[in-house]
């Protein structure tokens, strides 16, 4: 899904640079990406080795042999072709749902950027076709299950790959439509593949790396939502501000608290509520209130850790055989195993299932009058109304599936290939679960802004903090006050989508409160 900003400026390819910050430009806003000239010369040393390993008699994998336990059988010179694109034919057998768009130009990108190390052993041509379908708006039809993470994502950079070639389908807005279609109308001629092309091209963890840097940005993005959902419901329950304080949270090592802490004071800065109630004889809040440094903090870690190796694995040669050009040697290895960052997208999952139950936790804390000092479920008419009541229903069943979501997909493996691939990392189902994960998580977050909200308007005429009444402002525009029951299934949509889409975060941005 497409959202609707400036591209930004254009990502310059070099194999070696790529952030997530300029995935999310081309993935998800339009921006344009170009092989920087630099990579050049590492990639055509690289395909004259490719070249010469043809020439060659030897078996060299992937290049003069068959593929996974067929790896020993030779290919004769006149089937070498044939065999790339048969790969892609008989490697193209997902399903599921399709990838979004902008998962898909992800994956791209990646593979793109993945290529252009020069350790790879494929034409500058490849790069460029990636590029040129990224920058025409051809979206090859990706179907979200089949990779299990090793050897790469073979199933869905397969269908990728298919489109490059003319063949298997697109997505043109709304319907599927023929890659060969899709390539004329956009001015483009199909690739022909050489050797080693089909294999470089699918054999490498570029779908895992690609939607996995959109799920990085995302959370971050959720966690200062979190934040600002957790400052609304400090003030809507009267809770204190002291643990927030600078010199408590320095006390403890990590880098992420100190992050929360900073967001919530700038936040509540001169809140009349906290005013007060600054003599009042409560010695210390629940830790759903008192923790949030700690708890938001550590998911911040967390992202900050994964950042890194999606990045890591973005900027790395991920195929095999890799090709040295200064040795002019094509050797087999396992870069194409996905372990790390399954592993990571996992770690994500999990410290996005926590953010997700600890925003239940004051959903529940706001509507319970024995704990809040507010009326029941936040409703002045209790028992001919039930207010906010089942919000927390709805609260509580997404942040149930968040825990079972939280189990790693990287703890298991099915060997295959007859036994030739015989461990696994199954990473890109860490990936999947965790965008699900996010999703959950959103609209978990999206009910503590509208049920923290509804707290504050029963402490009004008194406000909130500078940043908190620019948020309730945002929040307003979604959900009107809630005076009697109404259904809420649109508001809390209405809700998920600001979160989603960073309209919550923008708003207070324009506003002048830029979170950290």
């Amino acid at each position: 899904m497409q959202r609707d900003r400036p591209p930004g400026k254009g990502v310059v390819v070099t194999g070696r640079t790529l952030t997530i910050e300029e995935v999310v430009r081309v993935a998800r806003f339009g921006a344009g990406a170009s092989l920087s000239p630099k990579a050049l010369p590492r990639i055509i040393e690289s395909r004259r080795v490719v070249e010469e390993v043809v020439a060659d008699e030897k078996k060299s994998y992937g290049i003069r042999t068959g593929f996974g336990q067929l790896a020993d059988i030779k290919i004769p010179k006149r089937d070498i072709k044939r065999l790339q694109v048969n790969l892609l034919r008989s490697h193209a057998c997902g399903a599921g749902e399709p990838l979004e768009v902008e998962e898909v130009r992800a994956m791209m990108l990646a593979r793109a950027n993945s290529l252009a190390n020069g350790y790879s052993g494929v034409r500058p041509e490849v790069v460029r076709m990636l590029l040129r379908l990224i920058e025409k708006g051809v979206v090859p039809f990706v179907p979200e299950y089949g990779s299990l993470g090793a050897s790469g994502d073979l199933i869905p950079l397969a269908h990728m790959a298919l489109a490059l070639i003319g063949e298997g389908t697109a997505i043109r807005g709304c319907e599927r439509v023929r890659s060969a279609e899709a390539l004329r109308d956009a001015g483009l001629s199909p690739l022909s593949l050489e050797s080693k092309e089909g294999i470089a091209l699918i054999n490498g963890t570029s779908a895992m790396a690609g939607i996995g840097a959109l799920l990085v940005h995302d959370a971050l993005d959720l966690v200062r939502c979190a934040e600002v959902a957790g400052s609304i419901s400090l003030d809507g329950l009267k809770g204190s501000d002291t643990p927030f304080q600078e010199r408590v949270l320095k006390v403890k090592r990590g880098e992420g608290m100190l992050y929360t802490g900073y967001n919530v004071r700038v936040l509540l800065k001169g809140s009349e509520i906290r005013s007060s109630h600054l003599d009042c004889d409560r010695v210390q809040d629940a830790y759903t209130l008192r923790c949030i440094p700690q708890v938001l903090g550590a998911a911040r870690d967390v992202i900050a850790h994964v950042r890194g190796v999606v990045e890591d694995e973005m900027n790395s040669t991920t195929d095999n055989p890799v090709i040295i050009p200064e040795s002019k040697e094509s050797l087999s290895g396992g870069a194409f195993h996905g372990e790390r960052i399954a592993m990571a997208m996992d770690y994500l999952g999990l410290a996005l299932s926590r953010v997700a139950q600890f925003s239940e936790r004051r959903v529940a804390r706001l509507l319970d009058e024995r704990v809040s000092g507010l009326p029941a479920f936040l409703t002045k008419e209790q028992g001919v109304s039930s207010g906010l009541m089942l919000l927390q229903y709805l609260a509580a069943s997404l942040a149930s599936d968040t825990k079972v979501l939280a189990h790693p997909s990287s703890a298991d493996s099915i060997p295959v290939s007859a036994n030739q691939e015989d461990f696994v990392p199954m990473g890109m189902n860490s990936v999947l679960k965790s965008r699900r994960v996010l999703k959950n998580a959103r609209y978990v977050v999206g009910i503590e802004l509208i049920c923290a909200s509804q707290a504050i308007r029963f402490h009004r005429p008194m406000r909130s903090g500078k940043g908190v009444e620019l948020a309730l402002e945002c929040i307003g525009k979604k959900v009107r006050p809630i005076e009697e029951d109404r259904p809420l299934s649109d508001e809390v949509e209405a809700v998920y989508r600001m979160v989603r889409d960073g309209e919550l975060l923008a708003h207070l941005a324009k506003g002048g409160m830029r979170l950290r």
